[in-house]
């Protein structure tokens, strides 16, 4: 069954009709461009809406609609061979967060760089949420942020090496260049690594046991099955949660954090940060400020200007959020990424 990201009832089903599933499943594809027009065929049929990544290794995206528009897009998708596991994880919307479908042809469909990795075979061991404390407390374990930069600056699990990455394209350059400082304690750790909602730690401890480490674990279900079920009281966790959809961050029981994104560069912008000058929704925020001239700075406030009459009058502002300046393309589908783009994603 899918994976809910917030506990909802009929009433609130009433106020939140959209239905948005994010998904991801390793798999061989035969013919990822046959598939294609199917799949883009199935979705608009069912006034489903989002971005679909499709590559020889599998299905990554997020995806809107209906209940009955998701649950037939995905009931289609399952009966894919390899994919009656897909991966999913749901929450709603009081409307529908893309403009339009678009199934794409990549590569990958969470870019890394790396060829022959494999993580249907070669992926590190699941560790789930109740046991994830033990894991990262035992003094014998490396625990590594595979997510980037921006993302750890939000919050992240006591004690993890942040490799300071703006893309995950980055990771595998990262831990070549620090596997003998990590490794240089004459032992043989453990090495736990965790992201977002999994996609990128089954491809990241995959890489890892390709580079002759075997002792490699990652967390089930990612930050996200962590913060649902593990107590507060008992979490390790410190700070908030980036999440490709409209919260922007989460925390513990999957409630709304405290940031906003911003909307010209589409970071994500702490209280503290939106209380300066720099920040003015729609067109700056600190993180960006000084990177946009005075005429980019206009038009991004005639947009959303634009976007706010069109609220108004019930419509959606085709420009209303731009592509992030630096595109994290290895990053799971969300704001930052071609099958984001607002909403949604696994990390």
């Amino acid at each position: 069954m899918p994976h809910s990201l917030a506990s909802h009832d009929a009433a609130s089903d009433a106020d939140l009709p959209v239905r948005i599933a994010a998904l991801y499943q390793f798999t061989p594809m035969a013919d990822p461009v046959a598939l294609r027009g199917v799949l883009e065929r199935e979705c608009v049929a069912h006034g489903v809406r989002g971005t679909l990544l499709l590559a020889a290794e599998g299905i990554n995206g997020t995806i809107a609609g209906s209940d009955a528009g998701i649950g037939h897009v995905l009931s289609h998708i399952r009966a894919l061979p390899g994919c009656a596991d897909l991966d999913v994880k749901e929450t709603r919307a009081a409307s529908l967060p893309f403009h339009r479908m678009k199934v794409r042809l990549k590569r990958e469909i969470v870019t890394m760089g790396v060829p022959g990795i494999d993580p249907r075979h070669d992926a590190g061991h699941y560790v789930e949420a109740a046991q994830w404390n033990d894991l990262i407390s035992d003094p014998d374990t490396i625990v590594i942020d595979t997510r980037n930069d921006y993302e750890v600056a939000v919050g992240t699990f006591a004690g993890a090496i942040n490799p300071r990455t703006r893309t995950f394209r980055e990771f595998p350059d990262w831990f070549r260049a620090r596997r003998a400082e990590l490794l240089s304690q004459g032992r043989a750790p453990k090495i736990a690594m965790f992201c977002t909602g999994g996609i990128r730690c089954e491809k990241a401890t995959a890489f890892v046991r390709a580079e002759g480490i075997d002792n490699v674990f990652h967390l089930r279900g990612g930050i996200l099955k962590y913060l649902e079920t593990v107590p507060r009281a008992q979490s390790l966790w410190e700070g908030e949660c980036f999440v490709f959809d409209q919260r922007v961050t989460v925390t513990h029981d999957l409630e709304r954090g405290t940031h906003e994104l911003c909307h010209a560069c589409r970071m994500p912008v702490s209280v503290a940060d939106q209380a300066s000058p720099h920040y003015v929704p729609g067109v700056s925020c600190p993180a960006c400020h000084d990177r946009r001239d005075a005429t980019r700075r206009a038009r991004y406030a005639e947009r959303e200007r634009q976007t706010r009459l069109a609220a108004a009058r019930g419509q959606s502002h085709l420009g209303a959020m731009p592509r992030r300046d630096a595109a994290p393309s290895g990053d799971a589908p969300g704001p930052d990424t071609d099958a984001g783009k607002g909403c949604g994603g696994h990390g």
